[in-house]
This record gives structure tokens, sequence and C-alpha cells, in this order.
């Protein structure tokens, strides 16, 4: 790990004044400074008397030779201090030969600034006193410190190693809820954790942390608190501690090891508060040069598991003398509670991290396990290979005792091939495997198993391994991509002319409706598949307002509903090129970029929007996705970890909330299933099902980039403006305070498309619910087949819900019903569930059981996710039956909620069929102002006028019918019937 071009270069420590010194005799008392590095002394200053003001000028100079691979390295400048003893030197007394010292205090000089390339540095030290030292009881105010100055010649890193090499740092904060066996009393024992950092060709660089200090449980270990040399035999208290250097803490959602969930909340605090634990604190730093970086990041990428050994070494004492001799015993040889944390290390390969924190699990040490899951031979604490650096390593072995190490065990074999599930699966799984003979044999390390034991370890570098592209990079590509669009004047001419582009077949709604109320009524033909009419609405938004993004998102969304990918990829693109910063232009104009498969662009767009909202689960759970796509593993497990970190974090954060925003604007859209109660069971083995459901799941995944989408054919109505007639108001009063004024966005969401609505259960169902809001269900079985496979996902009755509505969509009424049955089965209680079975019967003729489902999904209390057109369709078939008192309520409750063109005309319908016509008219003229395009509303309103004898009206109503070109040719025979009855309305007579 260190280089030979610096090799030789004095390093030089100056230490110019000490300040507020005191001594313990007399005011004036007589010091001296000692440097030392690396356990070895650089040399004693001059006999200086402090002054009055309790200064010394000490102008000592001392230096120690760097060198490549001699005793001091460029890993010892890493992780070792010089350290700086202060001496008072005692009066002699009356026949004293000698003088006599006392130390005050201990300084320590970091010398990594030398690694960061400077030549000079300056700090202010303080100046740590001893135990029992006159320092411990200075005046309020004072400071006790050393002026020093480190330099050297030249730098010691050339600027190619500085810009291509790094700086490992190695924190071992605890282990807690170690075994009940580990107590206070008793024999003393050093409690220990070795890890191996790879250097360059086969040598691996070993990391010792010693000297754990046994805890009862009572407290949380307090946060923030310092980090402390890994280095025995410091003698002023305070100077253990690293400069600047802290242990911060944070919440268990944000770590990147294990028993990071929420369900792992309560054990944690548990293992954290109340039981015993093991506390290091102990940060250790490695060097890693250019070369080393390279086989470090390659390391990662071969053995995405590293282990981190944890054992308990009985101290016995070393007695002096020649003849002194530790007896051997039939312990000599073992390694006890010998265990081993796998550290996953693949998330310092995801770009611009540098650091990884978190609680990992300790297992039994086993040769077969440890090998399998990270291709590593050698045990630190037990194989002799290691042993002599076991040795060498300050800090490790103690002047005052030895660990008991075992024999050369050079005749142990690698472990022979064993079962071919087993290695598969101790490599694809964070646990060890089950059933390894060796995990038997190491009893002490399985009581790590039954307590729980779990280390908190933070590994931290100086520079990503992989550089990050930042956040102003990103949004300039995007700017290239597509520029911002200047605001344009808005038009009133029209939808007709909306667009230049466009295909000039809108028509002008003149009613005042809002923009919510616009977009209610384009779902209602988007659900009809009444395309031509859906497009009139959507693209009169856009005429009203041109400068709204979510305008330009939802007609975007109902292009890509009628496959039309190239308007879609227009829309989205218009969208992000009003505002740059918003999330959901961003993720479409991904989406779309992958279906053209254009790459590059596509993750330009998801990674700025990782960046513009780093919790947003969808962005990150997308990124993954187009990851997968391109075959970057390591990428796209960085995505999906980041997605489950923000989703637990915010799950964490909103406990209680019921409702979960999941792309921050309102759903609307035909296949807006809406959040459904989740009742999934843990999923355990993947069953032979599962397996073939996954298979199924895969075949029916679209290819990424569709066939062109034909022209769509548009039926246009002759521009005119048509007069509303003369309306009577004396009925529906409070039906009409709904209808005359602007829905508010939050009526139609709690209205129209909100139901059950619980906690996301995974990153894939929360982003199956933006995709299937958008319309994007090219990409939803994809989405399916990860959740299928997540341990905290599997088949749950949404993902069933999903599965049929994308089939329906499909007109593939087998699949559909198949999943409908699977999702009834696993939540028999969910209203969605009824009302899309309902859906299902209703589009298959099936009138009988749609009306049956229903009405079962009306009697919930809780609503279902679209009760908008379940009342819609239920009401029909109570008309199609006769039942107009029924359809009349139903319309009615559809109207409070979502009061529409056909909401009123299913209420005037069946007034008029009850003979209610004063009633009839009422909601026919209330259907009229929302849209008075609508052919069969004039039909009834002609049927009205004809029945309450006004001629003029009768007539100009049934020739708008005429005009509009009403399709139903049962009611226009009705009409002329009723005509020649009453001997009116029928301008040919």
């Amino acid at each position: 790990m260190d280089t030979s071009s610096a090799a030789g270069k004095p390093v030089q420590i100056t230490v110019m004044d000490g300040y507020d010194l005191k001594g313990s005799k007399g005011d004036a008392p007589v010091t001296f400074v000692r440097a030392e590095f690396n356990n070895a002394v650089l040399g004693d200053s001059s006999k200086i008397t402090v002054s009055s003001e309790g200064t010394a000028k000490y102008n000592f100079t001392s230096s120690f030779e760097f060198t490549s691979d001699g005793a001091n390295t460029l890993d010892d400048l890493a992780h070792k201090p010089v350290f700086l003893t202060v001496f008072e030197v005692l009066p002699k007394e009356k026949k004293q030969k000698e003088e006599k010292t006392i130390i005050l205090g201990q300084a320590v000089v970091d010398l990594l600034p030398l690694l960061e390339g400077e030549c000079t540095f300056e700090i202010m030290a303080p100046l740590h006193p001893v135990i029992g030292s006159p320092l411990e009881n200075l005046r309020p105010g004072a400071k006790c410190c050393l002026e020093v100055t480190v330099s050297v010649s030249e730098a010691l890193l050339t600027t190619a190693q500085i810009l291509g090499g790094n700086l490992l740092k190695v924190t071992l904060e605890a282990a807690y809820s170690v075994p009940e066996s580990f107590v206070i009393t008793g024999p003393q024992q050093n409690y220990m954790v070795g890890l191996q950092i790879p250097s360059v060709g086969e040598k691996d660089y070993p990391i010792f942390f010693r000297n754990g200090i046994l805890k009862l449980g009572g407290e949380r270990e307090q946060v923030p608190r310092p980090k402390k040399w890994p280095i025995a035999n410091i003698l002023a208290p305070g100077a253990q501690y690293i400069p600047d250097s802290f242990i911060t803490g944070g919440p268990y959602v944000e770590e990147d090891g294990e028993l990071n969930n929420p369900e792992d909340k309560e054990f944690r605090n548990q293992a954290e508060i109340t039981k015993k634990r093991i506390v290091w604190d102990l940060e250790s730093r490695c060097y890693l040069d250019p070369p080393a970086v390279a086989n470090f990041q390659k390391r990662i990428a071969d053995c995405r598991f590293w282990p981190v050994e944890m054992t308990r070494v009985p101290i016995i004492p070393v007695i002096k003398g020649k003849s002194a001799k530790v007896d051997k015993t039939e312990d000599e040889g073992q390694v006890f509670f010998h265990g081993v944390a796998y550290v996953n290390m693949v998330p310092l390969l995801y770009p611009g991290v540098k650091r990884i924190r978190g609680a990992f699990r300790v297992y039994p040490y086993a040769d077969g396990t440890v090998y399998e899951k990270t291709k590593c031979l050698f045990s630190l604490f037990r194989d002799l290979g290691h042993q002599n650096k076991l040795g060498n390593v300050p800090g490790v072995n103690s002047p005052l005792a030895k660990p008991i190490l075992s024999k050369n065990l050079k005749e142990e074999k690698p472990p022979k091939e064993k079962d071919t599930t087993s290695s598969i699966k101790s490599q694809s799984s964070d646990n060890p495997l089950e059933g390894d003979t060796s995990l038997n044999q190491n009893s002490e390390g399985q009581q790590y198993v039954e307590a729980g034991t779990y280390l908190v370890l933070e590994f931290e570098l100086e520079k990503a391994l992989v550089p990050k592209r930042l956040s102003e990079e990103l949004a300039s590509r995007v700017k290239e991509i597509i520029p911002l669009r200047p605001a344009l004047v808005r038009r009133t001419g029209g939808a007709q002319k909306s667009m230049p582009e466009e295909a000039q077949s809108s028509t002008a709604v003149t009613t005042p409706t809002s923009s919510d109320q616009l977009r209610l009524f384009a779902y209602e033909a988007q659900v009809n598949e009444d395309f031509p009419l859906a497009t009139v609405y959507y693209e009169e938004r856009l005429v009203r307002d041109n400068q709204n993004v979510d305008h330009w998102l939802d007609y975007g969304s109902f292009c890509l509903l009628t496959n039309d990918v190239h308007k879609a990829q227009e829309c989205f693109r218009k969208a992000l090129s009003l505002n740059q910063t918003n999330i959901d232009s961003l993720l479409l104009c991904g989406l779309l970029a992958i279906m053209m498969e254009h790459y590059e662009q596509a993750e330009i767009f998801f990674e700025d929007a990782t960046c513009l909202e780093p919790a947003n689960v969808v962005a990150w759970t997308l990124l993954g996705l187009f990851y997968e796509i391109q075959n970057n593993d390591i990428r796209m497990e960085m995505a999906f970890h980041e997605a489950n970190k923000q989703l637990n974090a915010k799950l964490a954060k909103e406990k209680t909330a019921e409702t979960v925003d999941i792309g921050g604007k309102l759903d609307s859209s035909l296949t807006a299933l809406g959040v459904v109660r989740t009742s999934s069971p843990t999923k355990g083995d993947v069953t032979q099902d599962t397996i073939s459901m996954l298979d199924e799941l895969l075949e029916d995944t679209p290819k990424t980039q569709p066939e062109s989408a034909e022209n769509r054919k548009q039926s246009s109505i002759q521009h005119q403006v048509l007069s509303p007639i003369q309306r009577n108001s004396k009925s529906f009063s409070k039906e009409k305070k709904v209808s005359k004024g602007h829905m508010s966005t939050s009526v139609l969401a709690s209205s129209a498309f909100h139901g059950v609505t619980p906690k996301p259960a995974s990153i894939f169902m929360e982003t199956t619910r933006f995709l299937m809001k958008v319309n994007a269900v090219q990409f939803v079985h994809r989405v399916l087949a990860h959740e299928l496979m997540h341990p905290q996902g599997g088949p749950s009755c949404e993902y069933y819900l999903v599965l049929a509505q994308t089939h329906l969509l499909k007109k593939d009424f087998d699949k559909a019903e198949e999943y409908l049955q699977a999702a009834n089965q696993m939540d028999y209680l969910n209203p969605n569930v009824w009302g899309l079975k309902g859906h299902f019967f209703y589009l298959n003729g099936n009138y009988a059981e749609a009306k049956e489902c229903y009405e079962r999904t009306i009697s919930f209390v809780v609503d279902a996710a679209e009760m908008h057109f379940i009342y819609l369709r239920l009401g029909s078939i109570y008309l199609e039956e006769g039942e107009n008192e029924k359809a009349k309520n139903t319309y009615m409750m559809a109207c409070k909620r979502s009061p529409s063109c056909l909401t009123w005309l299913g209420v005037g319908i069946a007034c008029y069929r009850l003979e209610e016509f004063s009633e009839a008219e009422d909601a026919l003229s209330e259907a009229n102002a929302m849209n008075n395009y609508n052919a069969e509303v004039w039909a009834y309103l002609t049927l009205v006028c004809l029945k309450a004898g006004r001629k003029l009206e009768a007539e100009q109503s049934y020739k708008y019918t005429l005009k509009l070109k009403l399709k139903d040719e049962a009611l226009l025979q009705e009409i002329r019937m009723v005509q020649e009855m009453v001997g009116f309305g029928n301008p040919s007579f």
C-alpha cells in the first residue's frame, strides 16, 4: 500500500511554544517536551522555565525519516499520530543524585495533512492532562496547548498519487447484544476484531481492533462521541481521541448494513440500551496508492462480502526471565468465541458513495461458509501466516499480556466443494449456510447467533471510487436535450388552435367548467373508450392553460394509453421544458427514452430526478429498472438499495399516516387502480408456482422499443355554439350548488380516485402504482417480476389486482378472471376487488353478476378506488332493468361525489322514466351545462319538452339531437313516437 517515490524524506516536527502551562512545584516550573512517533522517541527539548503567564518558549525541532518499506511508511502516517509529552523537572532534594520528573500532559498531532499533499501545516495542539496532573485544575478560560509546525521539504505524494490514491477509514463502534457468558468478573479478556484490506498483488493489509470494553446495559452510548486512536499505552486519557473525528450515529433505516428495517427498531433499541455490549470506538486508517485503489475496487466486484472476524482472547501475564515460560494447555491452538460478520462492500462501488455504516450480524466462524461467501481462505486470528502480522501491529498486543493463538495450520486444505445448491444459497443470501458441519463444531461462536450479536462498523473513503455526476451537470444535460420553453401567450379560440401540429379536429367546450372538471370528463370518455372525445377535453385544457405542467402530463399519459408513443414523448418533453425540476416530467421522459432506446438520455433523466428529490422512492426504483435493462447489476442494486432506504425512512416518519401520495399529484388515469389494502404474508421459500408466475411475467413483458403507433382516427363535431334551453330551478337546489361551483382538487381526489390506502408494501408496488397512474403499462410486468421475488414482497392482493387490470386492458378476460379470483381469495373484504370484479363482468356483458359485485362494493364502509364508474355502471344496469328509483339514487350519489355530464344525465333519465319531468329537466339542464355536445342529453331534453307541451324548445332540442348524430336508434324511435302522439316537435311535420 505504500509508495517508494517519497522514500527517505525527513518529516520535521517543531514545537514553538507552550501556553497556560502549570507545574506542581512553584510558579515557575521547569519543563521539557519529548516527541515520539511509531513507538520511537524522536528527542527531548531543552529544559525551559515556564513564565508567570504560563508560557514556555521551546523552539524544539525533531524529525523522523519517511521510508516506503521501512519503519515509517505512509500507512504509519495515516493512522499514527506524533505524541508530544510535557514533563516537569522537579527541584532536587538534599542528597538526591538524579533529577526527578513527572508527566504533566500529552498532546497528539495528526499527520494526515501530509497525505493530502500539504508540505507544511501549523496547529495549536491541546495538551491533555494525565491523571493527577496540576493541569487538571486550570483557571477559567485557560487553554493549555502547544504551538506545533509540521513540515517536509517536498510533498510526500506526487500529484498523480494524490489524484489516484485514496484514504480508507474503518471505525469499529461496538458489538451489541453479546453472549451472556461474557462477564465482567473473572479472568481478564481481550475482545478483538480484525479484517483484511486488499493491497497490491496478493498481499492484504490487516487491521486489528483490540481491548474492547465490556459494558453492562442500562443506557445508550452517547452520540456524538469522539473516535479513538487504535494505539495502546496513551498516557493522557484525552489524548486517546482523534481530533475532530466523531461517531454521530443516525436512524437505523438510513444505515447500509443489516437490521435496518422498521421491524428491527425494537430489537435494536433493546440491544443498544438494556443489553451487554463491547465498546471500542476505534478508527483505523489505511492509505491506498493508485494500484491498491484498483485492486480494492476489483476485490469488491469479485467478492461483495468481506469477513470481519471477532474473538475473545484470555490475557495471561508475561513472566520476565530466561526461565519464564507459559505452560501449554489443552486450550492452546484454539481461538475462543470465533465469530465473523459479513460486510457487503458493494455500496462503495455505487456512484458518489464514500461511506457505508451499519449493523452486521455475527455468525460462528466456519471455513466453508466464509470461503463460499467471501472467497477468503485465511483467518486473521487463527492461521500462522497472519500471526506475525498480529504480533507486529501496535495496539494489538499489550506489553503486559499476550494472546493465545493457534499453531501452524499449513496442512489445512481449502474446503472441498459442497452441494451446489448450498453454495448458491450462501452467495446469494446475507445469512450463513444452514447445516454447515463446522458451525456445529464452533459452539462458542454459535452463542453470537443465539444472543443476536451484531457489530456496528463504518467504512469511509476520502474520495468515492466511482464518481457521481454533479446535479449541475445533469441539469445542464437536461437543458441540452430539452431547452427551456418560453412563456406562450394564452389562446382562447378553441382546442382546434391548441397546437400547430395537432390534428385540428378538436371542439371548443364553451361552458364554464374548471380544469379539474375537464379532466374528469376526459377520464370518463377515456374509460368508455371514446378516445376522440377524450382528446377534445385534454386539448381544451391545454388551450385554456398551455403553461400548466400537469395538463401536458395528463395528455401524454392518455397518449401512452392509446399507444401514440411519439405524441406522448412530445407532451412529456413540453412539460419538462416548462419546469425542468418537475420529477414526474423527468421520470416520464426517462421512460419514453427507454422505449425509444435512447438509453443515455434515459439515464440522465432518471439521475437528475434522484438528485433533485433524493427521497423519491419511485425515482430510485425506475433508475434501478433502467440499470437492469442495461445489465448493470451493481448500479441496479445501488438504486434499489437507496429506494428501500428511502421507503423505510418514509414509513418511519409516517407511521400514523393513512394515505401516501405516490407521484406527487392527483391520481386520475384509466389504470389508476388506486392504493389498495395489502395483506401479503411474509414470503418464505420460492415455490414452483411462484417460479411459473415469474416466467409468465417475464414472457409478458414487451420489448423496450414498441412498434410505431398508427394514426388515430378522430371524429369531429361541427363547430357551433349550442345555446342551452331555458331551465327551471324548482328542484335539485343542493345538487345545483355542487355542480355550479368549481370542483376542487381535494374533492376530486377524495371522491373519484382514492380508496383503501395502506402503507406501501415495497418499492416495487409503489412504483407499479405510479406506472399504472401514468398508463406506462409497458413496464408494469417487469416491476411485478421484482415484487414477486422481493423478500418483503411476494404475491399480495394488490399484486393480483394490478395483473387483473393489465389483462383487462388487453381484453384477456381469462387471465383477468384468474387473477381476480386470486385477489378475492387473499382479501375477501377488499372493496377494490369487488369493484374490479364488477367491471370485469360488466365488460363481459354479464350484468347480473356485475350488479351483484357493484352492490357489494358500495355496501362497504370504506370506498373503493374508483367509485365514480361503479356508480355510473350500476346506475346504467338499474335503468336497463327498469329499477328507476335505484338508478336515480345511485346517480345522485355520483353527482354528490364528482358531478359530470354523465352523472346528471343518469339522474335525468331515471327521473324521466319515473315521470318526474320537472326534476328530469333540472338534471338534464345541469348535464347540458357541463357538456352541450352530448346528443343523448338533447334527446332526453326533447322528450321532457314534448311531455311538457313546449313546442319551440322541443323542436330546438330535437334539431340539436339530429345535428349531433345520436347513435341510439331506439331512443330516436321513442322520440318520434312521442312526437306523433303529441302532434308537434318535428319540424318536418
